[in-house]
């Protein structure tokens, strides 16, 4: 399972922890609920559509998304 622990703006709330199991089901919750083995720490600063992604594991890279918002994350994935 996947897990990413996040601090910023933009979410339900300013830190939380969302779980991604196999399935592609996700679930989240309020606060930190550290991962057992972390995988990447990264930076997302999400502006209309556009996504621009700072991470460790995966370098830098531009999304887009269908839906319009302002986000400024920080955020730590790992395993559970």
């Amino acid at each position: 399972m996947k897990q990413f622990v996040e601090f910023g703006i933009g979410n339900r709330w300013l830190v939380r922890t969302e779980f991604e199991q196999e399935d592609g089901t996700e679930y989240e919750r309020r606060g930190i609920h550290w991962p057992r083995t972390v995988i990447s720490l990264y930076v997302r600063i999400w502006v209309g559509r556009s996504v621009f992604i700072l991470d460790t594991s995966e370098g830098v890279r531009l999304d887009r998304k269908p839906r319009k918002t302002f986000k400024l994350i920080i955020g730590i994935q790992g395993t559970a």
